[in-house]
């Protein structure tokens, strides 16, 4: 089974990034909280009032985040032989701070004690990590890696953020993990799960417009 969740474009990504630039907190005022959604936050004692920003701003979804948590809606799941793919425009990093940011799928119990997921992030320098989420376990499946495909913040060239496509394309045999067009890594479908709930994560202190994240069936 594969469902999609990608919100309908209303207006160019290049008027939304330069209004987001412009005036944070009036585009906070002006669009509302994802309806449904949920956050789930790493750290116990967190909570949404240390959220800075989550806003459905079409096309997409801005965060500016607080402590690292992962984001999804309703009836976002995806299971068989499917492609997941986020386009993310990364805005000026506070500081020297490299936070990682992406999607995970495979996601369980999200809201329980016992949440699985697996995460596909890269962060600013142009690296790339996938792990597992297994209740306050987080196993590294392949180590931060760097990646010539990866767009950082000094890769943006005269514009105000940085983009970046992620995606992963998950068969019967192999999950292929690729940024920007270019495939970065592949491993077995017996060590990557795949099949459940998808959205994406974003670490501490970023601020993202995530435009698309969207799910489609691979072709036979």
């Amino acid at each position: 089974m594969t469902r999609l969740a990608s919100p309908r474009p209303l207006f160019s990504i290049a008027l939304l990034l330069a209004a987001s630039l412009a005036a944070p907190s009036l585009a906070a005022q002006d669009f509302e909280r994802p309806d449904d959604w949920q956050v789930r936050f790493d750290e116990p004692g967190a909570s949404e009032e240390q959220l800075e920003m989550f806003v459905s701003m079409p096309p997409g979804w801005h965060v500016t985040s607080g402590p690292a948590a992962i984001y999804w809606g309703p009836e976002m799941e995806a299971s068989g032989e499917y492609r997941i793919e986020m386009e993310v425009f990364l805005f000026e990093p506070q500081g020297m701070m490299r936070e990682a940011f992406g999607f995970f799928a495979g996601g369980r119990s999200l809201d329980g004690d016992d949440i699985e997921y697996t995460y596909f992030l890269i962060r600013d320098g142009g690296e790339f990590i996938v792990k597992r989420r297994e209740g306050a376990d987080a196993p590294t499946i392949l180590p931060w890696t760097g990646h010539e495909a990866i767009l950082g913040w000094a890769d943006r060239g005269d514009g105000a953020t940085a983009k970046n496509i992620l995606a992963a394309e998950a068969d019967a045999g192999e999950v292929r993990f690729f940024v920007n067009d270019a495939q970065v890594a592949a491993l077995p479908r017996s060590e990557v799960a795949m099949d459940g709930m998808y959205g994406f994560r974003v670490n501490h202190m970023l601020n993202l417009h995530i435009s698309r994240l969207e799910v489609t069936p691979l072709e036979p």
